[in-house]
């Protein structure tokens, strides 16, 4: 599937927020059929939807797939908007229940939400709270950003420090949060093999917000006692390593997430939760090595089969 012809997108008016005007956008794969199951896909940070191959490998298996490019992100990124920008993470449910409305008319068939990332943390957190919850069958969760890299003992210290002066100042923050090396051994032009717009995913990444941040931890405390009732399938990397600077070992591992705080934090979700590490995996899985990626999907549909 390509991106510029086999997907339609839809814009989705928001509220109006701190920043003023608002929008998000649902892409939708144009082979999708009327009353077949669904998945709904939310990207990263500093990322947006671009793995056609992905969408592809769905929709020949009998899924409709869509995917939601969060406000200040990709397609819904706003010239007046500070990207990938908020202060809340409830900000997001907003286009998270719109795109659930507009798939649910076009089919009454089971609905998964699928979240890689900070969009795992998102989407598990919309299973606790948001507005339409009730209408997703199940949660696929792609290393998922359960756990910020810092000593856990210092966390709430963190906290009260990122709290403050992100009050004091709404814009403060940290210019390079990212290491380069992950999204070099992803773009074509580096060590890759994938094209997407550097505009939206940069290599050396956006600024990360002290609000941000705030925003991010206190979702991540959200989760200490969930126990969601629906089925979660949870996907990581075998092993994770600290890679600054692009080698080849970036193309085997997770170097965004610490493997074991996923699998630690994932198991305890919900009441049925399947943990499924994927050896030479990296932070993306669907975007590994392609017999890496052919194995991560083999994983995940047998799964769904069962679900």
């Amino acid at each position: 599937m390509d991106l510029q012809n086999d997907f339609t997108t839809t814009i989705l008016e928001l509220k109006d927020d701190y920043e003023g005007k608002v929008c998000a956008t649902l892409v939708a794969a144009k082979a999708n059929q009327k009353d077949q199951p669904s998945v709904l896909y939310i990207h990263g940070f500093v990322d947006y939807f671009f793995q056609a191959h992905m969408a592809e490998a769905f929709v020949e298996k009998g899924y409709n797939f869509y995917a939601l490019d969060l406000r200040k992100y990709g397609r819904s990124l706003l010239p007046h908007q500070h990207p990938n920008y908020c202060r809340d993470m409830h900000e997001y449910y907003e286009e998270i229940t719109q795109s659930i409305k507009i798939i649910k008319q076009l089919s009454t068939q089971p609905l998964y939400l699928f979240g890689h990332s900070t969009g795992g943390l998102l989407s598990s957190n919309y299973m606790m709270d948001g507005a339409l919850r009730q209408d997703v069958k199940a949660l696929m969760l792609n290393s998922p950003f359960f756990e910020i890299k810092f000593p856990k003992a210092l966390k709430p210290l963190l906290y009260g420090v990122v709290t403050l002066i992100s009050k004091l100042f709404p814009y403060a923050k940290v210019d390079k949060a990212l290491a380069p090396a992950y999204a070099q051994s992803l773009h074509k032009d580096y060590h890759g093999e994938w094209d997407f717009d550097l505009t939206w995913k940069p290599i050396e990444g956006f600024p990360a917000y002290f609000v941000w941040l705030k925003a991010i931890i206190s979702a991540q405390n959200s989760l200490k006692e969930p126990r969601l009732k629906i089925p979660i399938l949870v996907m990581h990397a075998a092993q994770s390593k600290d890679i600054m600077n692009y080698n080849e070992e970036s193309k085997s591992a997770d170097i965004v997430l610490v493997v074991d705080d996923i699998e630690h934090i994932g198991a305890q979700l919900g009441d049925d939760v399947t943990l499924i590490a994927i050896e030479d995996g990296i932070h993306d899985l669907f975007l590994s090595q392609a017999k890496v990626r052919t194995v991560a999907f083999e994983k995940m549909f047998t799964w769904l089969a069962q679900h």
